[in-house]
């Protein structure tokens, strides 16, 4: 999913979105760590979560092997996080937040094309080290009502920012006027969301890949053939 942030140049970000989903709001949790140790193991934990999620998804995940993975005691869990399912919306909520901001001046004076895959590897770039809570964001989400209508919060969120970032495109020379922008944006972020999904059992060469072929197909979409 493509996302407008504080930009230059010939691409600014646009008003009138509404801020993130608060993915937390109403969670009882326990309180944030003061120390630097605390915060150091909170770290761990995430991590150790991210690693677990990518591997087995969300069923299959336990709180006793996410421990092991941090080389933390299991009830040290509880002093940051009330369950997996809390880990969890803490994960994503924390991707949500990267999401917030891209740097859209990368490439802007190199054409559209440069434009358009600079912004996707940035994405990425940014995304990739959440394959985990993807995957098991996308497992958890069928069977949980409430994480359902989050989910739903989110996709429109991301669906509204790819909208803006591509009428920014838009304004960029040889970009095609006709293109139903927001079609567009609902399938590419679609389209996206279900590559992070999968991405977490992919090897880089071929996510590079997936990432590299998508640049081009939405440079397609959005400018007339010429010199890129």
């Amino acid at each position: 999913m493509l996302r407008s942030g504080a930009g230059g140049g010939e691409l600014r970000a646009a008003g009138g979105l509404k801020e993130r989903p608060d993915l937390l709001a109403g969670e009882v949790r326990p309180q944030a760590p003061q120390q630097s140790r605390s915060r150091q193991k909170r770290i761990r934990w995430k991590r150790a979560g991210l690693a677990v999620f990518a591997e087995k998804g969300y069923e299959r995940a336990t709180i006793q092997e996410i421990a092991g993975r941090a080389r933390l005691p299991v009830g040290g869990f509880y002093l940051h996080f009330g369950s997996k399912r809390q880990l969890l919306l803490a994960l994503m909520d924390e991707l949500l937040e990267h999401l917030s901001v891209l740097d859209l001046k990368g490439g802007l004076y190199t054409g559209p094309r440069a434009v358009v895959h600079s912004i996707l590897k940035q994405a990425f770039s940014r995304d990739l080290a959440y394959l985990g809570a993807c995957r098991a964001w996308q497992e958890a989400v069928l069977s949980d009502v409430e994480l359902a209508e989050k989910n739903a919060r989110i996709q429109q969120w991301t669906t509204a920012r790819t909208r803006v970032v591509f009428e920014q495109l838009q304004r960029l020379r040889r970009a095609r006027k006709e293109v139903d922008v927001d079609g567009l944006a609902r399938v590419i972020d679609a389209f996206f969301w279900g590559l992070l999904g999968r991405a977490a059992g992919m090897d880089k060469k071929e996510l590079k890949r997936w990432v590299e072929v998508s640049a081009e197909l939405i440079y397609h979409a959005l400018f007339e053939d010429g010199d890129a």
